[in-house]
């Protein structure tokens, strides 16, 4: 069976569980050795146990990407093992929200390091590598895909340093976008809706228990509905660039 990915080395941010987990598998799927990044060893050792066990070749890389050395690091330990890097998913994220009179500016900074630091680091580490392989590879083109959110397309109350964050990711996406344009990179942003996620576990217990509330109503997507949606996105042919996908839940308004 033909498989489109064969031969590539994808990265995945925030692998340990939820988007990045699912995105992992289906990389994995089309014949992609999957890099795995994450603070949580143990959820990378058993996914990599998974992915092996069906056949594939995973890296596991135990880092925290907000801090610089750390996240470029990362990416060498890549090239040096293989040589190469096709696909870039920058999908750690964290989502503290809550009104901006009553939260604790620590969780802003946190947000900042993740949301837009780290994605940052990654993605100016990774991005040389990316351009080297679109020249070099069988395909003749590379992938980098930024998780934003619908967030960052409609800011709302209580969620303004949230929206500001992914705003940001969307901005920075569509400029490299421009930049990469000639070089045979893809840089995309998908920006989900409402997901079935472990995001709204490090919510204070007022905020998720109002986030509970919003969402009772709404039948949220899962984390599989985004995977899928980014193995769309990478397997297009080189001519096709997928830029930007803002995917919400059936029932979701805003």
């Amino acid at each position: 069976m033909f498989k489109k990915l064969q031969d590539t080395v994808a990265l995945v941010t925030g692998a340990s569980s939820g988007i990045g987990e699912a995105t992992a598998k289906r990389l994995a799927a089309q014949g992609a050795t999957v890099v795995l990044v994450a603070r949580r060893k143990d959820r990378l050792e058993n996914l990599a146990s998974e992915l092996k066990n069906l056949g594939g070749e995973v890296l596991v890389i135990e880092t925290d990407i907000t801090d610089k050395k750390q996240a470029e690091h990362a990416v060498q330990q890549v090239i040096d093992k293989y040589g190469r890097l096709d696909t870039v998913i920058n999908n750690a994220g964290l989502m503290l929200i809550g009104g901006v009179a009553e939260a604790p500016s620590i969780e802003w900074e946190r947000m900042i390091s993740v949301n837009i630091n780290g994605l940052l680091y990654i993605s100016h580490a990774a991005l040389p590598y990316l351009i080297q392989s679109a020249l070099t590879s069988d395909r003749k083109v590379t992938d980098l895909i930024n998780i934003s959110s619908v967030s960052g397309r409609r800011p709302s109350a209580g969620q303004a340093v949230y929206s500001l964050t992914k705003s940001g990711v969307a901005a920075f996406t569509e400029a490299l976008r421009q930049e990469t344009a000639g070089l045979n990179v893809r840089v995309a942003v998908l920006e989900p809706g409402a997901v079935g996620t472990e995001l709204g576990n490090h919510l204070r217990e007022d905020v998720r228990e109002q986030l509970s509330n919003i969402l009772s109503h709404i039948e949220v997507l899962e984390a599989e509905d985004i995977a899928e949606t980014i193995e769309f996105i990478v397997t297009r042919p080189r001519r096709v660039a997928v830029n930007e996908i803002l995917v919400r839940p059936t029932d979701q308004a805003m």
